[in-house]
């Protein structure tokens, strides 16, 4: 075979690659909005009676009271964090750890309340970090 058959297979083979993933792209449109069609269809109707304000309030006002009683004590510890040790080649759930209470880089230093749950995550990256109580 010369190489000006070999580009022309070449090019032949992807032209029908493209046409076919035209087509389950179309298959896969076609598809989703059959699927939005039916499970518009399988909602009940709305009722003519909305949920007033009131109703609505308490659930909104439940989160931040907790949050807010969290910040407002005076009395509560706290626990100074720094990471002294890099994240990187450690294990997923180790990153995620630090992460969560909230370092990013290298001798940062943050304060997070003195938790079962932050005291969890500390445990578990002690290596990583030093600790001090405020």
């Amino acid at each position: 075979m010369t190489d000006e058959e070999k580009t022309v297979k070449k090019a032949a083979k992807a032209t029908a690659k493209k046409a076919a993933v035209k087509k389950a792209a179309v298959k896969k449109a076609a598809t989703k909005k059959a699927t939005a069609k039916k499970a518009v269809a399988k909602q009940p109707a709305p009722k003519a009676a909305a949920k007033t304000v009131a109703e609505k309030a308490p659930i909104e006002k439940a989160a931040p009271k907790k949050a807010a009683a969290a910040k407002a004590g005076s009395g509560v510890k706290k626990l100074s964090v720094t990471l002294v040790r890099s994240k990187n080649g450690r294990l997923k759930s180790h990153k995620a750890c630090v992460a969560g209470l909230g370092l990013r880089r290298m001798h940062q230093t943050v304060q997070v309340i003195d938790t079962p749950e932050n005291r969890g995550m500390i445990n578990k990256v002690q290596y990583m970090l030093s600790v001090e109580e405020v």
